[in-house]
């Protein structure tokens, strides 16, 4: 058989080989450099931080210095005379404030310490907040994982087609080199024409184009690939090949169904924190130090204790307001849920239907691909002894690349669709 037809026979005529990256290669790459996922992990640290800052704010005390000092001077008119009072001397008549009010300064340094109690309740609440952050936030990871796969599949599909491409060209091209060195000596002994020759080789110079534009194709394709994962790399690399299958549908939850449930127990937590705040709030508090509203002394040194009681009664209906909201999400989430369902699988039936179009057509292509394997053999026996014309060769050769490309792109569309659905079968 023909090195042309290997193409027509293999679903990918690029053998595999350890050395070269493979699929796998770029995908972890991808994973390893991705911003998104690397933000959800850090997303996750930050969330048992501030658990551990509530913790901290709930169950330790708050021990602060509070400190002031407020000077009230006067002007005594008393005795008609006037004279300036750092500290009010008990005058009648003065200029200043009331000394009813300012009783001549206030004086105050204290040590405070303020203690919250019956904190367990709420410490829980934000703990199971924090439960729920942590699940949205792998699932979103799983989620940024999955669309990864299947960006970097598709890339790499396009890398496989522009490098198979390539070789379909290298193909052709080595077949005309071959018929043209064998034309060469036909002319020489009067068998053919010059023009035969000439018509072929200028043949030869338009796939030397065809394959240049298809090496360029795999180049940019190939650095798009290394964008996507990341990967500062300029060497061009031969890839290893795939052979994608459809995968059985999920006999659990889907992981984008996931999604909405934890949405939907966030909205309902958040709320649960937002009313915090109608539960009554019992402190305990204490200070000690120096505490005057005159000119201070040793013996003005003392403590105080006592306990701190709060309950919202009534906010102007706020509280059902945002039970209201509350409820008006839940149901936004349920409506996109299930249009999600529906869309879902809609596409994914669409999906297969495309596939079972694409395999009706490869069927066909495979019984021309066999026919043409013959007309091939056939026409280069002929070619070598002179019974047919270059330019019926060269029109067939034309037809056998066309079919080439078309056998080649139907195979990597089926690939694409099988990559498609298996992401949104997940």
């Amino acid at each position: 058989m023909k090195p042309l037809f290997l193409s027509l026979f293999l679903l990918f005529s690029i053998a595999s080989n350890s050395q070269r990256p493979d699929l796998n290669y770029f995908l972890e790459k991808a994973k390893s450099n991705s911003p998104l996922i690397n933000r959800s992990k850090n997303e996750n640290i930050i969330a048992d931080l501030d658990l551990s800052q509530v913790r901290s704010i709930l169950s330790k005390p708050e021990i602060s210095i509070e400190s002031g000092v407020l000077f009230a001077p006067i002007i005594s008119h008393d005795n008609n005379s006037n004279k300036f009072q750092f500290v009010s001397e008990g005058a009648d008549k003065y200029t200043g404030y009331d000394l009813a009010v300012t009783e001549g300064g206030q004086y105050q340094a204290v040590v405070s310490v303020k203690q919250s109690l019956f904190t367990a309740s709420k410490y829980q609440a934000y703990s199971e907040m924090n439960d729920i952050s942590h699940r949205i936030n792998e699932n979103n990871i799983a989620l940024t994982i999955h669309e990864t796969e299947q960006l970097v599949t598709y890339q790499y599909l396009l890398c496989l087609k522009s490098g198979l491409e390539v070789e379909n060209s290298s193909l052709i091209l080595k077949e005309l080199g071959e018929q043209i060195s064998i034309l060469k000596k036909l002319v020489e002994n009067a068998v053919y024409k010059q023009t035969d020759l000439l018509l072929l080789q200028i043949e030869y110079k338009n796939y030397e184009v065809e394959l240049n534009m298809r090496k360029a194709d795999y180049r940019n394709n190939f650095y798009d690939m290394n964008l996507l994962c990341g990967i500062n790399d300029t060497t061009l690399h031969e890839i290893q090949e795939i052979n994608l299958q459809l995968k059985t549908a999920n006999s659990t939850s889907s992981q984008f169904l996931t999604s909405y449930s934890l949405d939907s127990l966030n909205i309902l937590k958040s709320l649960s924190i937002e009313e915090l705040k109608y539960k009554p709030e019992v402190g305990l508090f204490a200070d000690a130090g120096l505490n005057a509203v005159y000119l201070p002394s040793f013996n003005r040194f003392g403590f105080s204790t006592g306990l701190t009681f709060k309950m919202n009664l009534f906010d102007g209906r706020q509280k059902e307001i945002m039970r209201n909201r509350a409820v008006i999400n839940l149901n936004s989430i349920g409506f996109e849920k299930n249009n999600f369902i529906t869309k879902n699988d809609i596409y994914k039936n669409k999906t297969i239907s495309n596939i079972k179009s694409l395999d009706e057509r490869l069927i066909i292509i495979e019984e021309q691909s066999s026919q043409y394997k013959t007309l091939f053999d056939v026409y280069t026996r002929e070619l070598s002894q002179g019974e047919i014309s270059a330019l019926a060769y060269k029109y067939l050769l034309k037809d056998i690349s066309a079919k080439m490309r078309e056998r080649l792109l139907l195979k990597m569309e089926k690939q694409m669709l099988i990559n498609s659905y298996n992401y949104w079968n997940y």
